[in-house]
């Protein structure tokens, strides 16, 4: 059961519920007082000795301190049933040792919301649960003991505004206390409900977050993965079945010319062919996997190589400053080479151009041609991959392609260099 609905039933007044609703928010003046003096204490300390690199640690471990303040919040919601409250999740270091395990906290977002909970706890969310108790609780109970106060000290000051001196005065001021501590009995059930959504929905809100900040870095990870393993497949090709059948190539041919002329050397011949068929196939196959010429001259020589071997004489005007993120590249490249594919085949188109570069931190490309356009990525052009792949890359790709034309297709992807161009 919650606070809020203990406070939709009768025997509310009778329960435990006010009790611990006046416990959470007199616990929570308490405690976020003490927060900002340990925040304050710390900022001034370690900002004044940090010239002199003693008040480092200690800034340090100020920045660190949201993380326990936030775990007694969560244990101090139980007082009010406001639950349960999902724990930070804050990662695991990938490497042991406390320079490491500081690295991990100082950079993740949990850190940091967890920090910015405790300022405003220290500074917003205690003085008004002292403000409530104080008004709530410590009236009533005041008015309520009015009698007894006359009778130690002869008089009582009420709430500060006037002096009760006789003893009428005093049970009629008690009198009126009683109603103030039923008002007051569900003003703190309320007062706590809210303060504990108020913690719940701070606190609680790092979940969802951090989850979709890992299925990023996991998409990414997987992303470099296929690529690393394309790199895999076009080496173990390139170095292992190519170089067999180039030997037997080889040896076809030097067997056709020693062959006597017949049925043999024609089978021969023919095997020979087949064989160097092949072999030209394998090479265009490593090529599309991975082409070296991206590999080793980066992403401007490896759209011109391609712009070179395609059947629609292509213009090509890159400026790109140095060497791209490999996952860029490669998404880059192919998506060049996917439209290139698609120009050929089913534009119609007697010329086609490749531009753009990199500038602002990203990567901009533009592949035009002058075809019949009407192109769409819902029919089966292998776009739709492309836009995929783009977008594990946080980029966008985008068609326009009117009937009659023209046809442009443009690739935007955020990166940063990853060295100088040679």
């Amino acid at each position: 059961m919650t606070v809020w609905q203990a406070l939709s039933r009768r025997g509310y007044l009778g329960s435990a519920w006010p009790w611990r609703s006046i416990a959470f928010l007199a616990s929570g003046a308490v405690f976020g007082a003490v927060v900002l003096v340990v925040i304050v204490a710390g900022a001034v300390v370690g900002g004044a000795t940090a010239v002199v690199l003693v008040g480092l640690p200690l800034l340090v471990l100020t920045a660190l301190c949201g993380i326990p303040v936030a775990a007694t919040e969560r244990w101090r919601l139980r007082l009010v049933g406001v639950g349960p409250v999902p724990l930070a999740r804050h990662r695991v270091p990938d490497a042991p040792g406390l320079t490491r395990w500081l690295t991990v906290r100082l950079k993740e977002a949990a850190t940091w919301r967890e920090l910015a909970y405790a300022l405003l706890l220290g500074l917003v969310l205690w003085p008004l649960d002292a403000l409530v108790v104080a008004v709530a609780a410590g009236v009533p109970l005041f008015l309520l003991a009015t009698p007894l106060l006359v009778a130690v000290d002869g008089e009582a000051k009420v709430v500060k505004l006037w002096t009760v001196d006789t003893w009428p005065a005093a049970f009629g001021v008690a009198a009126a206390g009683v109603p103030l501590l039923v008002v007051g009995a569900y003003a703190l059930g309320l007062a706590a409900g809210a303060r504990g959504e108020v913690a719940k929905a701070l606190l609680g809100a790092s979940g969802d977050s951090d989850r979709v900040t890992e299925l990023v870095r996991s998409r990414v990870r997987l992303v470099d993965a296929f690529e690393a393993e394309r790199r895999r497949i076009e080496r173990d090709l390139h170095d292992g079945a190519q170089q067999r059948l180039v030997a037997l190539t080889m040896t076809l041919g030097l067997a056709r010319l020693d062959a006597p002329p017949g049925p043999l050397a024609d089978q021969l011949a023919a095997a020979h062919g087949e064989a160097e068929k092949v072999l030209a196939e394998l090479r265009e196959l490593i090529h599309g996997i991975h082409p070296k010429v991206l590999a080793d001259y980066g992403l401007e020589a490896a759209v011109a190589d391609a712009a070179d071997r395609s059947p629609v004489p292509v213009d090509v005007e890159l400026d790109i400053a140095g060497r791209l993120p490999q996952p860029v590249e490669s998404a880059a490249y192919f998506v060049v080479c996917e439209a290139l594919v698609n120009v050929a085949r089913h534009s119609g188109a007697s010329r086609a151009a490749v531009s753009g570069g990199h500038a602002d931190g990203r990567l901009t490309l533009d592949i035009r041609d002058d075809g019949r356009g009407g192109a769409s990525s819902a029919n089966g052009t292998g776009l739709t991959g492309l836009a995929d792949r783009v977008s594990v890359l946080d980029g966008r790709l985008s068609l326009s392609s009117p009937p009659g034309g023209p046809t442009l297709l443009r690739v935007e992807i955020p990166c940063r260099p990853t060295e100088p161009c040679a």
